[in-house]
């Protein structure tokens, strides 16, 4: 997978490594120039940041995942290293998706402003009335939507982290807080802001803050 990585300003290989996937339309560079690298190197985290390129090309197509897996995820795991894999919007989705589909190999999810699948889904959810309630049914091996909600549902006190942010205006705060509703209050960090890279940069800040400076 095209991929850039930013070492962390440690003499060593960090404890941490975390690998970013982009939205729709965005890339890799996309990361560096909103300042996703910098904002980590100033508060000096010992964090090696890895940003992919993911193709609309890939949506439904779940060779993405075995691409991720074997190229950047099995590999960290045969390091030592810690593994977090974050996700903005649609990469957001992946993000989940994966964690679904090998929930042992990742040690933390950071998810800013993620898309959680279509509105009726979300709805339907909803209704149910709620997570707790909602039965996902019979699943195909290509709809990761539902099958993301079936692991947010699984999901027990055991799990490992799911962090949380979004923009109290973002055009998918409904599913944000569906989300929400089903993680600890400390794991949910909500702020002014829309669906764009100024509010996902600050809720980056804030993850910064509480989890690695």
């Amino acid at each position: 997978m095209r991929s850039i990585s930013v070492p962390s300003l440690c003499s060593a290989a960090a404890p941490t490594r975390m690998v970013w996937l982009p939205g729709a339309y965005h890339t890799a560079q996309d990361f560096l120039t909103a300042g996703f690298a910098q904002a980590a190197r100033r508060r000096g985290a010992p964090l090696d940041l890895i940003f992919v390129d993911l193709g609309l090309e890939h949506l439904g197509d779940r060779s993405a995942l075995q691409r991720l897996r074997s190229e950047l995820v099995l590999p960290a795991r045969a390091a030592g290293v810690s593994l977090w894999l974050g996700g903005i919007s649609l990469g957001g989705l992946f993000a989940l998706d994966y964690a679904a589909s090998y929930p042992d190999e990742l040690d933390g999810l950071c998810l800013l402003a993620p898309y959680l699948g279509n509105r009726m889904l979300t709805a339907e959810i909803a209704q149910a009335p709620g997570l707790a309630a909602w039965q996902p049914g019979e699943l195909a091996e290509t709809d990761e939507e539902r099958r993301i909600w079936r692991y947010i549902k699984n999901r027990g006190a055991d799990s490992r982290p799911l962090y949380l942010g979004f923009g109290d205006a973002d055009r998918f705060s409904v599913a944000h807080e569906l989300l929400a509703a089903a993680l600890p209050a400390d794991s949910v960090d909500v702020i002014a802001g829309d669906h764009q890279w100024s509010t996902w940069v600050r809720l980056w800040e804030n993850f910064l803050d509480s989890r690695f400076t």
